[in-house]
């Protein structure tokens, strides 16, 4: 069995687990809100954003310097001192870095790019900054480890797949503790990438409400640390599965979700009916809140409650995965009541299958939750956490 020792994190819901618990808990996000510059002609489109000052990285990792990697750098002081226990215990080499992104230190790229095109020069900008595997090697730099440290980018389901991939080098051998998680940062390539796409919503995002029209991109970092060791939250079972339907639409019958699902719940050893509450991918697309819909009816009917933050948190791209387990884990630690759709701008879909999609809050009955990612190219990843009594 692996265990969940510690969990740290930042987004537009707070700058770390009790003001996100708190946010969390009201329904209430302070950082999200219309942020100017980010959409080219829409000058009020709603963000979520990290505000307040971040961890400044030194000189002597200048290589390394992006706002994605100053994230992280916040969600490890959360969780710094259990690093440092488990680093004293087992030793550097024996300590995992397993990190998702989809955009890592672009946005520094993005501005370098600006310079250059109106004939400035940077002196500050690296191209380790924008590389996808910079968040590991910098967090395993910066801790000074030698185990295995790497990043994966499977769009919205990196961090949930480095959780699993976490999992895996525990139960190998090949690591006794892995710190797991992932972060993204507000870019302007993935903003006027998903606006070309028609899918970014303008407004707040209204998961499976009846005039969704597309996702609120966040950003933010959460970090778990597996380990062996019997902890209150444990890490019950995995799945991941890769469809390959579409590069961006879900399968329509959600063939490969389903297949995650049923996988972690093998995994697990449990079934539908014990589950407590289902995390959500919920982005607030059409098609992505449909399919998930008919997967959720298909598997749990209507008994199951279930909602997505994304409302909350804004979609955090490839820390999507993370941000949501660690919610999770905070429910489950501290008996916060469930998070539920706040249906008052937007009525519940009537076409969509039905579900226990909650529009208040309500108790956890049940200690184990399901958290999935639903990521382009039909790349799918489950996870499910339960608290030990």
């Amino acid at each position: 069995m692996i265990y969940i020792s510690a969990v740290g994190m930042i987004n537009a819901l707070g700058n770390n687990t009790d003001e996100i618990a708190a946010s969390l808990t009201r329904g209430t996000a302070p950082g999200m809100r219309p942020r100017p510059g980010w959409l080219q002609g829409h000058p009020h489109t709603v963000l979520a954003g990290v505000d307040g000052e971040l961890p400044a990285i030194p000189d002597a990792f200048s290589a390394h310097r992006s706002r994605n990697n100053q994230l992280l750098l916040a969600a490890l002081e959360q969780i710094q001192p259990r690093v440092d226990k488990a680093i004293a215990q087992y030793g550097r080499d024996r300590i995992a870095v397993v990190l998702g992104t989809s955009t890592s230190g672009l946005d520094e790229g993005d501005a370098h790019v600006n310079l250059t095109l109106n004939g400035k020069e940077s002196t500050t900008w690296r191209y380790p900054q924008q590389e996808l595997g910079d968040p590991s090697r910098f967090l395993s730099h910066w801790l000074s480890l030698d185990g295995p440290a790497f990043t994966l980018s499977t769009a919205c389901s990196s961090s949930a797949r480095a959780i699993i991939s976490g999992r895996r080098l525990i139960e190998s051998g090949l690591a006794d503790v892995a710190i797991v998680g992932g972060a993204d940062t507000l870019s302007r390539m993935p903003v006027n990438g998903f606006h070309s796409l028609e899918s970014l919503s303008p407004t707040l995002c209204q998961p499976f409400g009846r005039d969704r029209c597309g996702i609120t991109i966040g950003e933010g970092a959460a970090l778990m640390l597996l380990t062996r060791e019997p902890q209150p939250i444990t890490l019950l079972g995995v799945g991941e599965s890769s469809d390959a339907h579409h590069i961006s639409a879900p399968h329509p019958e959600g063939e490969g979700a389903i297949r995650a699902i049923g996988q972690a719940l093998n995994d697990a050893n449990i079934t539908p009916e014990q589950v407590g509450y289902i995390n959500l991918h919920g982005t607030a697309t059409v098609l992505n809140d449909q399919i998930e819909a008919k997967v959720v009816n298909a598997l749990f009917g209507e008994s199951v409650p279930c909602s997505s933050t994304k409302h909350l948190t804004g979609h955090t791209l490839g820390a999507a995965g993370i941000t949501e387990a660690a919610l999770s884990m905070l429910i489950l630690q501290r008996d916060l009541p469930l998070p539920f759709q706040d249906f008052s701008l937007s009525p519940l879909d009537p076409t969509l299958p039905r579900c226990g999609i909650l529009g208040q809050p309500q108790p956890l009955e049940r200690p184990v939750i399901l958290s999935s990612s639903f990521a382009f190219g039909g790349n799918n990843a489950s996870i499910l956490l339960g608290r030990i009594s």
